[in-house]
């Protein structure tokens, strides 16, 4: 394996398309931000990073506030539409039928599709260079609740959680393990097992049913791709029954029917008026 050394560039993937919306719930705005994550645990704290010229960097640096939403599976064309377009020509809320909701801690609203909300405070705001990075304090976070089982325990997997890796969307994948299981030999062998495991699609039944027919037909003529078999001898019983389709077509030519409608169609060639 030989790995080729790149100029800098950002390569951290996967990372979360998450919609960043701002604003009021009576003027809502969203953006699509892949820049984003956890910085620090206690006090819980993140950041976006955002371009100058984004109309959510505009509104973000006035009110101090936005909310970090997770998209699934089903807002994957939300979630690019909201990447693209502007705020300042579109209500993206409504063209992706995206609903704005209350947040308990701060003005800015949240989008009720999402099944993770989370409310934050900017604390600061760090110039980079193409992005200013809006660091700021977690100041609470919305769940859905259909995704908690009875002891209050969120399976997030559940939802169908979007990835962004290079410039393509991604839904998360098998369950691999959790934390800490290197060090549990019961865990640990379980893995093992898991490792051997091959994950293959399915071919679909009736394209099985159309490949087995088509498998079953005789071979009409002989081709580069089908097996050579043996010539046959040049009077066998089989070479005389060999279909032929001139001969075939030669008796067909002398029946009665075949010599009326030949009659007919030069007649009506003969009374076909020239142009």
């Amino acid at each position: 394996m030989t790995k080729i050394n790149w100029k800098p560039g950002t390569m951290v993937y996967p990372v979360p398309p998450a919609l960043i919306s701002c604003g009021s719930v009576e003027q809502p705005n969203v953006m699509t931000a892949a820049w984003t994550g956890i910085i620090n645990s206690e006090p819980p704290m993140t950041y976006v990073s955002i371009r100058p010229s984004r109309y959510s960097h505009e509104i973000i640096s006035k009110t101090k506030e936005f909310v970090i939403n997770l998209p699934t599976l089903k807002l994957v064309t939300a979630t690019d539409f909201c990447g693209v377009k502007s705020g300042r020509d579109v209500n993206k809320f409504k063209e992706a039928d995206l609903t704005p909701l209350p947040c308990a801690q701060v003005k800015a609203p949240q989008i009720a599709e999402c099944p993770v909300s989370i409310e934050c405070k900017v604390i600061e705001i760090k110039p980079l260079g193409s992005h200013d990075m809006f660091m700021a304090e977690i100041v609470g976070v919305d769940v859905d609740d259909q995704y908690l089982d009875e002891a209050g325990k969120l399976w997030i997997e559940k939802a169908g959680i979007l990835a962004f890796v290079h410039g393509h969307y991604f839904t998360l994948g098998r369950v691999l393990g959790s934390f800490g299981f290197s060090v549990n030999k019961n865990r640990l062998a379980m893995m093992k097992k898991m490792e051997k495991v091959e994950v293959s699609v399915k071919e679909p039944k009736a394209a099985l049913e159309k490949r087995a027919e088509k498998e079953a037909r005789p071979l009409s003529k002989d081709s580069k791709f089908a097996k050579k078999r043996k010539p046959l001898a040049p009077h066998s019983s089989a070479n005389q029954n060999k279909f032929s389709g001139k001969a075939k077509f030669a008796k067909h030519k002398n029946t009665a029917p075949a010599k009326a409608f030949a009659k007919g169609r030069n007649a009506a060639t003969a009374k076909r008026p020239t142009r």
